[in-house]
């Protein structure tokens, strides 16, 4: 390629900044989303590039496949053809690596172009759910899917078919697979209830070895390369076994070990005594001694919950590891210190959103598993905020309308905390919160010291103090159940609650007492509640089968689902300065938007390449400014482009990230 002087690019900028007339943006959308981060999710698997080892591959729940060509850096999605994004496994050819292998939970997929493009491969598997893969090193063509309830797949035309082998094997639930790298005619299938298997001919016949193996629940395998009958399995509840006889026997290797859920193995393919070890809860531990010993290494690892593992081949002092929401980490110290590395890599999911509503470019993102995020200049730019949070999965959050620097994060069984400096700190606030899985809040706005926290089992707490004491506040509650939560901003002594079983509470009396208001409410699974901040007799719920309305507090619903195509709603949002717009997320639908209080709804997913919604928020000051948080897809925010707009064109010089699809360019140059 020929190389154009910077000089001459920044003169030419010059030129063209002053020179150029301004140009329409004649393309131009009335609504478009676009992703805004932040960075992270949940990555069930890492594979490196064997050749190019600075080129890494994430497999996420919700956001498919990035790829890195920066050792992680910065992360593209290339899911172009990948029609179900909730990946479990993939898988690089070691010969070919622009050759690579995709299972998710509906079915394989495979790219000949190092990600850019996929196309399904499933020929003959009989079950979509892939969560294992692995290829034989020396014939490639050859490879082995391992599923959630069919056993073992076989294809030796690099996915182009598959035939079921498992003779032998009594237990279908496969989460594990490894082949022996020298005599790949030898495999291991780690299951999930009948310990492992071995088949020494390809797949042909399995036999269990599992002497010594008192734990049956195998997550990860990982194989010695130069002394492949040295063996480790990584079991649900038992923590590590090690074989050294190719799985003739096992021995328990824990010393060090306290926490025994081990979901990910690797092993330092140049030093083959020094392995490392993924926990749910206790982050990576790291043996020296070929597991006789264990030590955490956990130093900048923010999220303990570890799925997977890989090793830099070349320069194996650089590892990964991918995390249950808080996304990938690096490590080039042999894991003496860890930094997250998820520049681009949207796959968070997202379930709470709230901006403040004084300075409106501040906004907040609760996620499950990374915390909570926080973002000065309207998603622009994320910072993880979570210093005090011990609990990292928020499901739901609220901001104090008067001293919006005070918000509350409700968390999945860590209960709620407080923050009084922005996020900045974080303090736990559960003094009489009997039930810590938090799946609402909501915040008196005449009396913000006054708040209310729906939980999942334990109904609903009110709290008279800005959360430092709470109280059960359930008489005629009848469902324990509380999805959702709100507040008559006129009368707050009237709130509502929304149950996943009964429907939907009203109490006037602030908490004291409740009375189910479900007449016309033919769907009794409520998932989100908003109230019309002008008349707030008038009120929506979203359930699992659709939008409800009533105009009478409660007295009377209607079904308000025209044009509404999706009916599995998670979180509705009113317009606050012209109510009658409203906003629906769906399950799988996108956002529909109705200008006529429910009575039409359309869709407005244009760039929302996630439809899986939990959570919407509006920007209170600047209505048409709106947010939806995704399962697996982060934040997106709709750009509203006003037609007849005219822009100058102004070239920059600047430096710009690796390539990653492009034509089958593959690097930066």
């Amino acid at each position: 390629m020929r190389r154009v002087s910077l000089a001459w690019v920044v003169v030419l900028a010059l030129v063209l900044a002053v020179s150029w007339p301004a140009q329409p943006c004649a393309s131009a959308q009335a609504d478009t989303w676009v992703s805004i981060g932040p960075g992270g999710g949940r990555i069930y698997a890492v594979a490196i590039d064997p050749q190019t080892p600075t080129t890494l591959y994430a497999g996420t729940w919700g956001g498919g496949v990035f790829k890195s060509t920066d050792a992680g850096g910065t992360w593209a999605a290339v899911n172009t053809g990948l029609t179900n994004n909730d990946v479990r496994a993939i898988a690089v050819d070691p010969q070919t690596p622009a050759t690579l292998y995709a299972g998710t939970t509906g079915g394989l997929f495979k790219s000949t172009n190092a990600g850019c493009n996929w196309t399904a491969v499933n020929g003959g598997l009989t079950a979509m759910a892939v969560v294992a893969l692995a290829v034989d090193p020396q014939s490639p063509a050859t490879l082995y899917a391992g599923t959630y309830d069919s056993g073992v797949f076989e294809s030796t035309d690099a996915g182009g078919s598959w035939t079921a082998v498992n003779s032998g094997l009594t237990n279908m639930e496969v989460r594990a697979l490894a082949v022996d790298p020298q005599s790949p005619a030898t495999l291991y299938a780690g299951t999930s209830g009948g310990g492992v298997f071995q088949s020494t001919n390809a797949g042909g016949n399995w036999t269990a070895v599992n002497t010594g193996l008192t734990n049956m629940y195998v997550r990860a395998i990982a194989i010695d390369p130069q002394t492949p009958a040295t063996l480790y399995a990584g079991t649900a509840g038992g923590g590590v076994f090690k074989s050294t006889n190719a799985g003739g026997n096992w021995t328990a290797v824990n010393t060090g070990l306290p926490r025994m859920y081990v979901y990910a193995m690797a092993v330092d393919p140049q030093s083959p005594a020094t392995l490392y070890a993924g926990t749910w809860g206790g982050g990576v531990f790291q043996s020296t001694d070929a597991g006789e010993t264990w030590a955490a290494v956990n130093t900048g690892l923010t999220q303990m919950c570890v799925y997977a593992m890989v090793v830099d081949p070349h320069s194996p002092a650089t590892l990964y590891a991918g995390t249950d929401g808080g996304g990938v980490f690096k490590s080039t110290n042999a894991g003496g210190n860890w930094t997250a590395v998820n520049s681009g890599l949207t796959a968070l999911e997202v379930h709470a959103l709230v901006v403040d509503p004084q300075t409106p470019s501040r906004l907040y993102a609760g996620t499950s598993g990374g915390g909570v995020f926080r973002s000065t200049n309207a998603g622009g730019n994320w910072t993880a905020v979570n210093t005090g949070l011990t609990q990292m999965y928020v499901y739901a959050m609220a901001v104090d309308p008067r001293s919006p620097a005070t918000l509350y994060a409700g968390t999945s069984g860590g209960g709620v905390f407080q923050s009084t400096n922005a996020g900045e700190t974080w303090a736990a606030v559960n003094t009489g919160l009997t039930n810590r899985s938090v799946y609402a809040i909501a915040v008196d706005p005449q009396s913000p010291t006054t708040l209310y926290a729906g939980t999942n089992g334990g109904g609903v707490f009110r709290s008279t103090d800005a959360a430092g004491t709470w109280v059960a506040v359930n008489t005629g509650l009848t469902s324990m159940n509380v999805r959702a939560l709100a507040v008559d901003p006129q009368t707050p002594a009237t709130l509502y609650a929304g149950t996943c079983d009964s429907g939907v509470f009203e109490s006037t009396d602030a908490g004291e007492s409740w009375t189910a208001v479900n007449t016309g409410l033919t769907n009794i699974e409520v998932r989100a509640l908003a109230v019309d901040p002008q008349t707030p007799a008038t009120l929506y719920a979203g359930t699992g089968g659709g939008v409800f309305q009533s105009t009478n507090a409660g007295g009377n619903w209607t079904a308000v689902n025209t044009g509404l195509t999706n009916p599995y709603l998670w979180a509705i949002a009113i317009d606050p300065q012209t109510p009658a717009t409203l906003y629906a997320g769906t399950d799988g639908g996108g956002v529909f938007k109705s200008t006529n209080a429910g009575g039409s709804w359309a869709a407005v997913n244009t760039g929302l390449t996630n439809p899986y919604l939990w959570a919407i928020a509006i920007d209170p000051q600047t209505p048409a400014t709106l947010y939806a948080g995704t399962s697996g897809g982060g934040v997106f925010k709709l750009v509203r482009f006003h037609h007849n707009v005219y822009l100058p064109i102004v070239l920059r010089a600047f430096s710009t990230p690796p390539i990653v699809c492009n034509g089958g360019l593959q690097s930066g140059d």
